[in-house]
Formats: C-alpha cells, sequence, structure tokens
C-alpha cells in the first residue's frame, strides 16, 4: 500500500506553507478522510524534518482526487497562470484564431477585473486589442462589452502605467548604489513605500515597488522597517492574495537574506529550504544564499551536499554572476570539510577556463578563498604569482577605495612573499599593524582564516596593533 503514495508523497514534499495554508482555510470537503491529508500537508510543509505520515490504507484514489483539487485551486489564483493566459489570448487575437471558448473566458476576465487586480495594465491592453477585434467584425454587443472596460479604467490604467515608469526610474538609482556605485537611493523610500500601501494600485506595481524596497534597505542596512514591510506582505499571502509559486519562493528567499542579516540563522534556513523546493530559472541563486547561510553556521557537509544535489543546475545556469558565487561557497565547503587537494584543483580549473569572466564579478571573493587554500597548502609561490599576474592587491585598493572592503587579499599575499623570502621582516610586520585585532572583525571568516595563517607560517612573527606605540 505505501507504494501507492510514492507520487503523493513527491507532490506533497513541493508544496509551501502559504499554499497550504489557504488550501486548508478553503477548503469544505465534506469527507472528514481529506481533510484530515489536508491537515498532514499543512503540517509536513511547514515541518519537513518532523513529518507525519499518510495513512496508506485509505483509498488512493482520495489522494489522487487530492492532487486534483489542490491544482485547480491554486492554478485559479495564480496570478502567473492568469498572464499566461492572458499572453495566449492575445496571441489568438492577434492571429484572429480565437474560439468560441475563449472569447468566454475573456469575456468573464473583463466582468471580474478592477483596477487593483495583479494584471490589471495587461489585461486592460488586452481588452484594447480586442475591441478592435470586435468592430472590425461588426459584433456590437461584445464590442460595447469591452469598449464600457475601458472607458471605465482608463483613467487607472494611465496612472499605473505612469506609476510603473517612475518605478523604473528608481530602479536606476537603488540597483547603481546596490552595485557600488556612488549614489543615494533614500530619496526614494517614502514614495515607493506610498505606492505599496496603495490598495488603490494593481497588484503588480505593488509588488514591484516591494521589490525595490526591499533592495533599499538592504542598502541601507535597515532591516527593521523591512521586516514590518515583510511582515505586512504576508499577510497578504495568506489571503492568497497576489499568489504565484514564482513570487512566493522569491519572498522567501528574500526572508532568508533578511533573517541573516538580523542574525536569526536558523529562521533564515528555513526559509532557505522553502526557496528550494521548485527548480525555477533563480534556483541556482536561491541554493547560493541558502547555503552561504549554512556555512555561516558552520554547517559545512550540509552545505556541500545541497551543492553538490544542485551541481546539474550548475552547468545550464546563463548568469555567470550564480556560478561565480556557487564556485566560491563550494570551495569553501570543500575547504571546511578539509578537501583542500580537491578545492585547489577545482578552483584551479574554473580560474583556467574563466579567467576574463571572473573579473567581471565577484572576482575578490573568488581569490579571498582561493588563496586561503593555497595557504591550507603552503603554496604560497602560487599566491605571489597569481597576485602578480592579475595585479590583484591593486585592483584591491581600488576597490577598498569604492565599497570600504577590508584588504585581505594584500595580507595573505604579504604572508605568502613574507614565507618565499621576498619581503623582510620590517615589511611584514608593517602590513601586520593595519590588521584589525578586536573580536568584531576576527568574526570575518576570511579575516580569522589570515590570522590563522600567520601563526602557524609565522609563529615568531609579532603583531602589533595599529595603536602600537611603538
Amino acid at each position: 500500500m505505501k507504494i501507492r503514495l510514492v507520487r503523493f508523497q513527491e507532490f506533497a514534499d513541493t508544496l509551501l506553507p502559504h499554499e497550504t495554508g489557504w488550501l486548508l482555510a478553503h477548503a469544505r470537503f465534506s469527507d472528514p478522510d481529506k481533510m484530515a491529508i489536508l491537515e498532514i500537508l499543512d503540517h509536513n510543509s511547514r515541518h519537513h524534518d518532523h513529518p507525519q505520515p499518510f495513512d496508506p490504507s485509505l483509498d488512493k484514489r482520495k489522494y489522487s482526487s487530492l492532487i486534483t483539487w489542490i491544482r485547480e485551486n491554486l492554478a485559479a489564483i495564480d496570478v502567473d497562470e492568469q498572464f499566461r493566459k492572458i499572453a495566449h489570448l492575445d496571441q489568438q487575437i492577434a492571429t484572429d484564431a480565437i474560439l468560441p471558448a475563449e472569447e468566454k473566458m475573456l469575456s468573464r476576465m473583463i466582468r471580474e477585473t478592477d483596477h487593483r487586480a495583479f494584471n490589471f495594465a495587461r489585461i486592460y491592453e488586452l481588452v484594447r486589442q480586442y475591441r478592435h477585434f470586435l468592430l472590425i467584425r461588426l459584433r456590437y454587443r461584445q464590442h460595447e462589452e469591452a469598449d464600457t472596460f475601458l472607458r471605465t479604467y482608463r483613467a487607472q490604467y494611465e496612472h499605473a502605467r505612469d506609476i510603473n515608469d517612475k518605478i523604473h526610474y528608481a530602479t536606476q538609482d537603488i540597483v547603481r548604489q546596490y552595485a557600488g556605485n556612488p549614489s543615494e537611493s533614500i530619496q526614494w523610500e517614502r514614495w515607493l513605500t506610498d505606492v505599496y500601501h496603495d490598495h488603490s494600485l494593481d497588484g503588480n506595481n505593488r509588488y514591484m515597488a516591494l521589490v525595490r524596497l526591499t533592495f533599499l534597505y538592504f542598502n541601507y542596512r535597515q532591516f527593521d522597517r523591512l521586516k514590518d514591510m515583510f511582515d505586512d506582505y504576508d499577510q497578504i499571502l495568506q489571503q492568497g492574495m497576489y499568489y504565484s509559486r514564482r513570487l512566493l519562493i522569491n519572498y522567501y528567499s528574500n526572508r532568508l537574506l533578511l533573517h541573516n542579516f538580523l542574525g536569526e540563522l536558523d529562521r533564515a534556513v528555513w526559509y532557505g529550504y522553502l526557496s528550494i523546493r521548485e527548480k525555477n530559472a533563480d534556483y541556482l541563486h536561491y541554493v547560493n544564499t541558502l547555503s552561504g547561510v549554512l556555512l555561516r553556521q558552520h554547517r559545512d557537509k550540509e552545505a556541500l551536499d545541497l551543492m553538490r544535489r544542485a551541481y546539474p543546475e550548475l552547468k545550464q545556469g546563463t548568469s555567470f554572476h550564480n556560478r561565480l558565487l556557487f564556485v566560491t561557497h563550494y570551495l569553501r565547503a570543500l575547504a571546511a570539510e578539509g578537501l583542500y587537494r580537491n578545492a585547489d584543483n577545482y578552483a584551479e580549473s574554473f580560474l583556467r577556463a574563466y579567467s576574463d569572466e571572473i573579473f567581471d564579478h565577484r572576482w575578490h571573493h573568488f581569490f579571498t578563498v582561493f588563496f586561503d587554500i593555497l595557504l591550507h597548502r603552503d603554496k604560497t609561490a602560487r599566491i605571489v604569482r597569481l597576485a602578480r599576474k592579475y595585479r590583484l592587491v591593486q585592483r584591491e585598493e581600488d576597490l577598498a577605495t569604492r565599497t570600504g572592503s577590508l584588504p585581505v587579499l594584500k595580507w595573505q599575499y604579504t604572508l605568502a612573499a613574507w614565507a618565499e623570502m621576498r619581503i623582510n621582516r620590517a615589511q611584514f610586520e608593517e602590513v601586520l599593524r593595519s590588521v584589525p585585532q578586536d573580536e568584531n572583525a576576527t568574526a570575518d571568516p576570511a579575516l580569522a582564516g589570515f590570522v590563522l595563517h600567520v601563526k602557524r607560517l609565522a609563529p615568531d612573527m609579532t603583531r602589533h596593533r595599529a595603536s602600537d606605540p611603538r
């Protein structure tokens, strides 16, 4: 009997807490067995580590019918599914191929849509196209329905379009600052907040405002304000509004980042595992954020196992930014598990294959981890050669000027140069004086690793604080 539940169990493992919570709140089953199954689904979606078993003695048709019911009910509120229908209808109208059943669908969409709908702007544009289709065919009654809709919501559509354009201008400032350029974006906070809280606007614009505020608050490290925004958005999601798996999974990943910055790492991991229950275009990004938190918690084997399972997606990914971050986390996990030789070989082959692309993205992070691995293997001559070949210390100085980042590569290179007798003791000590020694600074993994290497490779070296009067 248990074999019969394999398909249902696989389906159950993909469900998300906001999905099962909404389904449970709206279920009206007269069959107590189905309600019991749905309650177990809801529990298991929230507690993957402590799941409750399903009853294998029940009629398997109940499980099958429940899968169908869940899919149909979620599809009915899925804004992405609605978008796909809109796109299909638009194509059908443009090619004069729309079917009677599809026109009934569109007529129902017109009657049920107002300016607050998530896809309102797209529906408005679809109806405008449909109006042309109807009038040229002398279909006056249907044309009147479409024309009334367009006249009723014309002002709201134009307002939504203006809001969308202004969001784009805000995004330019926010993303520019997020990428490390000298720019400010706080001037957009009040306006974006007003857009998000404006219940008379379409859902897509409100959601876009939330995404921009997420970036903005990360820029300024205003995590308490972001948490308030997310808690409000969570209530919206629980009501089934603005639902799609894509948006929901993105929300989980953003909450991972928030709780990570707040130091609530267990909560961050919980959201992280929710974000990878479905493999979509951003799956590798979500794996990266989760594995980063696991490494921060020193759950190194768990992170390594996660990335090994996700490795096939690495080869299929089109974003080199995601690929490089994945590789850097992968190297850190290998090193943390003591697999320094494997990490060294992998880093060398990756550098040979993608040296140009590395410098277009998070090159500093990659080389910091790579040099730590080389120090573990006492390959100090290799560090000196790489640093000089790619002018890493000079590049790092430019980066530190823009971002204020720690010059870890300079410290690693200096240690390697000392070990290779390329610099004298006085030169080494001069650099060591710039290394922070307070507890907060040494909590940085790269810096803490460097300090350990100094103790191992140069145990007799006197380390001076910057404030040392000598």
